[in-house]
């Protein structure tokens, strides 16, 4: 199973994760980022990069994060999410959301 990104990147989105990904599956949102499942290969090497545990393998996603298998596959084919390869600065008000919870209703750009 890939890996998926879930709602703590919502409105932190730090980009650590996708300059140590060998396969360039991540893609860009307004205020998230997601992981294209079928250019997944399961290597892991993003999980320790997210500095607010938000990547998770999808065979071991909770409950509460099993939406985003969905989401995160339809994101990948989106073609207003693009590509993102190298770091970039967080959202100036990263830190104010980095511990907020119940924040799907905020992700931008998954309509």
């Amino acid at each position: 199973m890939p890996f998926i990104v879930t709602e703590p990147c919502i409105r932190c989105k730090y980009t650590d994760c996708v300059e140590v990904c060998p396969m360039d599956c991540f893609v860009e949102g307004p205020n998230f980022l997601a992981i294209d499942p079928v250019g997944c290969i399961d290597c892991s090497v993003c999980v320790a990069e997210c500095p607010v545990g938000a990547i998770v393998n999808a065979a071991e996603a909770t409950p509460e994060q099993q939406p985003y298998i969905a989401l995160n596959a339809r994101l990948a084919q989106d073609p207003r999410w693009k590509p993102i390869r190298r770091t970039q600065a967080p959202p100036a008000d990263h830190a104010d959301w980095r511990d907020v919870r119940d924040k799907r209703h905020l992700l931008e750009g998954a309509d």
